[in-house]
């Protein structure tokens, strides 16, 4: 029994094309907000929504926008999500929105949000589209999320704020600095080619 295409885009989305240690993509946040999970959680959040939303209101007007502005008529609609979602952000988490600054109204030029844009929601239906967009939030999500529990752990000792690392530790003050993220992105990405390499070559073993 084949998975449904729901579940293969999940997969697709969360593991064998994850948007960050596969297409390379969203990666100005891991170095901007990866030193705080409360803040990554945050941005990740924001992302995934801006993506769902945005490819379900692109899918549905497809066939009424016309060729020539459908990059313009792409970046408006993204922008109005982002808009809408630092609003809610200053009205319900204002901490979070001040620390953030800047960053989240840069969720518009990510390039997770205007790839599945245009390499999903215009060829498949509304609600498939936004869990696509939805799933490669979620993807971008765990990859960061990852990334800022060792940042924020080693950097400040700490996990959402909250101390667990003994009284003792030295903070590694390495891993509040940006080279830190490069770092640990090049490493999630060797991770993940070499786990995927080695599956394939199991499955060409197992075939023979």
């Amino acid at each position: 029994m084949k998975p449904s295409k729901a579940v293969v885009i999940l997969k697709d989305n969360l593991w064998s094309n994850n948007p960050i240690f596969i297409q390379i993509l969203g990666i100005c946040s891991t170095l901007a907000v990866t030193n705080n999970l409360s803040n990554t959680l945050v941005m990740t959040v924001g992302v995934a929504l801006t993506t769902a939303f945005s490819s379900m209101t692109l899918s549905a007007l497809k066939g009424l926008i016309p060729r020539k502005v459908r990059m313009i008529v792409q970046v408006v609609v993204i922008s109005f999500y982002v808009i809408l979602i630092d609003i809610l952000l200053r009205a319900y988490l204002p901490e979070a929105s001040r620390q953030l600054g800047p960053y989240v109204g840069l969720i518009i030029t990510n390039c997770i949000i205007m790839g599945r844009a245009e390499a999903f929601a215009q060829a498949n239906p509304p609600f498939l589209s936004f869990w696509d967009g939805l799933t490669s939030g979620l993807g971008y999500m765990a990859v960061l999320m990852a990334i800022a529990v060792v940042r924020e752990l080693l950097g400040f000792g700490t996990l959402f704020g909250l101390r667990v690392m003994p009284a003792g530790f030295v903070p590694w003050t390495i891993m509040i600095m940006a080279p830190s993220a490069f770092f640990l992105v090049a490493m999630v990405m060797w991770w993940a080619k070499s786990m995927q390499a080695g599956r394939q070559a199991a499955g060409k073993e197992a075939k023979k």
